[in-house]
């Protein structure tokens, strides 16, 4: 049986990805026929394709009676996004990647605020549905001022560019096309969320077959497995010398996990936090995330030494969880 989850499990993956990717290129095709705000688009757009896969197993993780999966995919994304994706962005670039220090400084520094609130909110053992309301609530914000700031429409333009002659390449009739992005949307959603079952059945099955926590479940494979989409995109983007836009979505998509993820969750069903992710899994976190923001900030640069610490930093927790939880 432990083959059969573990099939299922990467299967349920793949198909999650591939769900996930058609829903973005459904709603970038109905933002182009309904002539949205580029700006609007980009970031809505950018925080979607990087968290679908988390937001749809979280969600239904708390939805199913399973919320330690939640937090756990939550935290550990966030960990595996600066620890592991980030770090190989900087490792792969052909040289060190320039930072937009003034965006840095607002975005980073409200990323590490919300980390540490999430960790206040913990310490008495629950995320209930009231704190699950003010991520939200937080996040909507976050949203508001950062539309408001020309530099987030200057560090997403080029990507939005990119987006939008993608979506104009496509020669089709405005009401084909509106079909067609109905569909691929319609469908990509069904698929995250229909899949998104299927990775829960098979983690928590492995759980059992295995006699750890489902937290422990959801800050190691499933974190590693729905964060492969911002690893891939790191690796890609640093190549392609369009290291800023790597950085940019690893500290996006760190926002949304706090915020949409565990807020969502929370908001579904109550999460009890367990002690070892009290007094272990959130300090690590906050180490990684503030080593990270502090390496970006100085020289306003992540080169191959910032990105070894922070490789480094993952494999020393990684050890320490499987000491701590497994052995």
């Amino acid at each position: 049986m432990l083959i059969i989850y573990l099939f299922i499990l990467a299967v349920s993956f793949v198909l999650m990805f591939k769900s996930a990717d058609l829903f973005v290129s459904g709603a970038a095709g109905l933002a182009r026929v309904f002539n949205l705000s580029k700006l609007i688009v980009g970031i809505v757009l950018v925080g979607l394709a990087t968290t679908a896969p988390e937001f749809a197993v979280s969600v239904q993780s708390a939805y199913l009676g399973h919320p330690e999966i939640a937090l756990g995919n939550a935290i550990g994304s966030v960990i595996v996004d600066d620890g592991v994706a980030l770090a190989l962005a900087g490792l792969l670039a052909a040289g060190p990647i320039l930072i937009n220090c003034q965006l840095l400084k607002f975005i980073g520094f409200f990323l590490l605020g919300i980390d540490i609130f999430a960790f206040i909110l913990a310490l008495n053992g629950t995320i209930g549905r009231f704190e699950g309301l003010i991520f939200l609530l937080i996040l909507g914000v976050y949203y508001f001022v950062l539309i408001r700031k020309r530099e987030v429409g200057e560090t997403l333009a080029s990507e939005e560019e990119k987006l939008l002659q993608e979506i104009k390449k496509v020669k089709l009739s405005r009401r084909k096309e509106i079909k067609k992005s109905v569909f691929y949307f319609t469908g990509g959603i069904i698929g995250v969320f229909v899949t998104s079952r299927l990775v829960i059945w098979s983690a928590t099955n492995l759980a059992r077959t295995f006699s750890i926590s489902e937290t422990v479940i959801g800050l190691t494979i499933i974190a590693l497995g729905t964060s492969l989409p911002e690893i891939s995109t790191c690796i890609v983007a640093a190549r392609k010398g369009e290291g800023e836009i790597a950085v940019g979505d690893i500290i996006g998509a760190d926002i949304l996990n706090v915020l949409w993820i565990i807020g969502a969750s929370a908001l579904v069903s109550p999460i009890t936090v367990e002690l070892k992710v009290i007094h272990f899994s959130f300090p690590a976190m906050l180490v990684i995330v503030a080593t990270m923001i502090i390496s970006l900030r100085i020289g306003c640069r992540l080169n191959k030494l910032k990105s070894l610490l922070l490789l480094g930093l993952y494999l020393v927790y990684f050890l320490l969880m499987v000491k701590l939880f497994v052995l």
